[in-house]
């Protein structure tokens, strides 16, 4: 199963770790969106900055 990610509030003024782990998931711009395979290891980055970014199932 694939989930879309959109980053929705700027890393800027969080710690590093976080910025990297948005970085790391292929978000760089506000707004930017991603579609990645749901993995343990994704779903852990996503619960690491959930409060930057919107996730959804993509089709």
């Amino acid at each position: 199963m694939k989930v879309k990610i959109e980053l929705v509030k700027s890393p800027i003024g969080y710690k590093y770790d976080q910025r990297e782990t948005a970085k790391a998931l292929g978000l760089k711009k506000m707004h930017d969106m991603v579609v990645v395979e749901q993995t343990p290891q994704i779903l852990g980055m996503i619960r690491k900055i959930s409060h930057l970014v919107r996730v959804e199932e993509a089709q």
